[in-house]
């Protein structure tokens, strides 16, 4: 699958795509922000887990994820 630049761009910037309903969210830390290969965050209600930016944007297109509002860190993660 060929990654989407503009959600991978849109996770640079710090956006978080998420599902309220089920408490899932992938965002990418502050600290990852302008490294080589950044790690991003899969956040579900009851885990926390590091995935590469590659799968990250797979997830967010086969979990149908939009922009949303995760419930500590508001709409963006940086």
């Amino acid at each position: 699958m060929k990654m989407s630049v503009m959600v991978a761009a849109q996770l640079k910037a710090g956006i978080i795509f998420g599902d309220t309903i089920n408490h899932e969210y992938i965002y990418m830390p502050g600290g990852e922000v302008g490294v080589d290969n950044p790690i991003c965050v899969m956040e579900t209600a009851h885990s926390r887990q590091d995935i590469e930016l590659k799968r990250a944007v797979e997830l967010i297109l086969r979990l149908s994820l939009k922009p949303a509002r995760h419930p500590r860190f508001g709409r963006k993660s940086c």
